[in-house]
This record gives structure tokens, sequence and C-alpha cells, in this order.
């Protein structure tokens, strides 16, 4: 379960980048009216003019504890990386413009960033653990939001409901019901759309012992990648004709992986805290799609 975080020498982590440096704030001006930088008030809305609004995201640096010397260096490149992901879905805002249904923004926009945004911040936080408490409740800082304005009609502006695609923060994972085991055959047990199915690698046979005590935490988490691959599957089918040539990639694979990144980090998380944290498990995220 994640606490409260830490009330204690919050600081503001200063971005490498130079002078595209960006504040460290959720809401980043996107597209073509792109502006350069955003409000130095953590979370704080930025605007643009074009129609379909712009992405606001809880600023994460403020919330951080004391950072060690030695983890400085990694924890200011995931900081800056929050930035981009930002950054590049206000452009993805932008470059689709009229695509999808009602929930297009929700499913493909905003429900990806903050997949991205669960797998950063777990960096964060084990780069700061390697050598001082890990700090928790991270993951809370992930969702972000849309500020529609300009045009009443544009894309995202009712963009409020649930979406078939976000994975659950760290320590939620047990609200996804099944139990555990591998992932490898999950949604491929044929095409008959015609589509193709995901393929992904079976994260199961690559851990190493299982504390008893973190064994149901893994066994949640192991059914939650079968179940991503599952509702990837659907999407392809329900998405058909939809997109450009990469929008199987952009919009389905792409996901994926950052979910998968996401829920095999918990997966090493809840093995290393009473036994040595696996490595190398983000190297299993990555999907195919199979013709």
């Amino acid at each position: 379960m994640s606490r409260a975080l830490p009330k204690y020498n919050k600081r503001r982590v200063g971005l490498a980048g130079g002078a595209a440096a960006v504040a460290l704030t959720g809401a980043v001006i996107a597209g073509t009216a792109l502006a350069g930088e955003s409000s130095e008030s953590g979370g704080a809305d930025a605007r643009t003019l074009a129609g379909p609004g712009t992405v606001s995201c809880p600023d994460v640096a403020s919330q951080l504890p004391a950072i060690p010397a030695s983890a400085q260096a990694e924890v200011d490149r995931n900081l800056a990386l929050l930035d981009q992901q930002i950054t590049e879905a206000n452009k993805r805002l932008v470059d689709t413009v009229g695509q999808g249904g009602p929930n297009f923004v929700q499913n493909a926009i905003l429900g990806p960033l903050e997949d991205k945004r669960v797998a950063t911040v777990n960096r964060i936080a084990t780069a700061i653990g390697r050598t001082a408490d890990r700090p928790a409740g991270l993951d809370s800082l992930a969702a972000c939001s849309l500020d529609a304005q300009g045009d009443p009609a544009a894309p995202g502006q009712e963009e409020t409901g649930g979406t078939e695609a976000s994975a659950p923060p760290a320590g939620d994972a047990g609200d996804d019901e099944g139990a555990g085991g591998g992932d490898a055959g999950a949604g491929q047990d044929g095409d008959a759309s015609g589509v193709g199915t995901i393929s992904c690698p079976d994260v199961a046979p690559q851990l190493p012992a299982i504390p008893a005590s973190a064994q149901a935490e893994v066994d949640r988490n192991l059914a939650l990648l079968d179940q991503q691959i599952t509702e990837a599957n659907k999407r392809l089918v329900d998405t058909v004709g939809q997109g450009g040539p990469n929008f199987v990639q952009n919009a389905i694979l792409g996901p994926l992986e950052d979910k998968r990144v996401a829920t095999v980090n918990r997966i090493a998380t809840a093995i290393g805290r009473t036994a040595d944290r696996p490595a190398g498990l983000d190297s299993l995220a990555a999907c195919t799609l199979t013709k």
C-alpha cells in the first residue's frame, strides 16, 4: 500500500538541457502553438490557442525527498523525461484532431501518458531507494488531465470517462482479478478477424524464486500482464481501419509496452522488498504484431 509522501526537505531539481529547459510542471504548451515554457507553480495549467487544449500533470520534482548525490543524475534524466512525455502528448493532441471516437484522447493519449509516467516515477523512486528510503506514493502523480478550450467540439473536451488501457498504480494491482501465471499465450488463441494478434515475451519463467511475502502481488501483476495483452488484441479488432500506417505501433503496441514496463517494475519491486531485486525485466516489455 502506498503511504503518504514524506513532508521533509522538498526541493525542486534542476533539469539537464540548457536553453531548452522547461520548468518542472505538468503543464507544457503543445503543438504548433508551442510557447516553450510552462508555469512555475507545481502542476499549474499551461494553455495554447490550439483547439484540442493542453495536458496538465502533477509536478513530481516538488514532491521528492532529499536526493542522494549518487542518484541525482538519474533523477534529473527522468524528470526531464516527464517533461518530454507531456510535450509529446500535447503534440499528439494537435496532430490527431478529429481522429477516433469519443474516447480517443483518453485511450490513445492520456492513458498511455499515465503509463509512461508510472514507469518513469518508478525509476525515480528506485534510483533514490538504492541509497536512501524509497519514496512512496509517487504513482499517485502519474495521472494527467486535459485542459480543453477553444472549439467546444474539440476532441477530448468530454474525455472524463474510463479507458480500457490504463494500468493501476503500484499497490492497486490487486484490483485486477485473476490468478498469476505467464503471459506468453494471452490473446494468442488465433485470429478470426484477420487483423493479427499480439505476441509478448513470457515474464513468469524469467523470475527468480519468489518470496512468500511477495507471491500474491507477483501473481496479481502476472495476471495483469495477461489482461493487458487481451485488451490490446481487442483494441486491434475494434480499431480496424483507423489512423495512419503507424497507428498500431503508436496507439496499441507502444502503450502496451509502457503498461508492461510499469507492471514488471511492480513485480521487481515486490520481490526486491525481501530478496534481490530481479534486473532486466524491462527487456521483456516490448511486444510484436503477428499476422
